[in-house]
């Protein structure tokens, strides 16, 4: 059926729903699993506040970039406490929908799972959520749960 299914995952619990339904359609199918994290570049008033806080490090985005990794690493570990062990994680940086797009593109996945809404940023909730956005632009079937 699918031979290289796609997971973005953001650690939310729409997209810990998805991950769960891309595990299930992984062991159905044999297919591997790959994990991508997207992080956004960060805007100026964001950069202007990170200079105010000492504890926080001079590159906002290598802080996010850190963090978005952890959060690919804890969708790996929910794979694996699920027994599927064939699960690759990326981290990419740049505008979500159009970069987990491209990654697909990229990779020739068959499928994308993807939570229905995730931690998208205020731009994402008057634009469309990036699920809507990923299901218009996917060179693959997306499922939306």
């Amino acid at each position: 059926m699918f031979k290289k299914i796609l997971a973005p995952y953001d650690g939310s619990q729409n997209a810990q729903r998805a991950l769960a339904k891309a595990i299930e359609m992984s062991k159905l199918c044999g297919a591997p699993l790959t994990i991508l994290t997207v992080y956004r570049h960060h805007s100026m008033l964001e950069a202007s506040l990170s200079m105010v806080r000492k504890e926080s490090p001079g590159n906002l985005d290598d802080a996010m970039r850190g963090y978005a990794s952890e959060v690919a690493e804890h969708g790996k570990a929910i794979c694996r406490e699920h027994g599927l062990e064939e699960v690759r994680a990326f981290v990419k940086s740049g505008q979500t929908a159009r970069t987990i797009v491209q990654f697909a593109e990229d990779h020739d996945f068959d499928v994308i799972i993807i939570g229905r809404r995730g931690l998208g940023s205020i731009e994402d909730y008057l634009m469309g959520s990036v699920s809507h956005k990923v299901t218009g632009m996917a060179p693959c079937p997306v499922l939306v749960t």
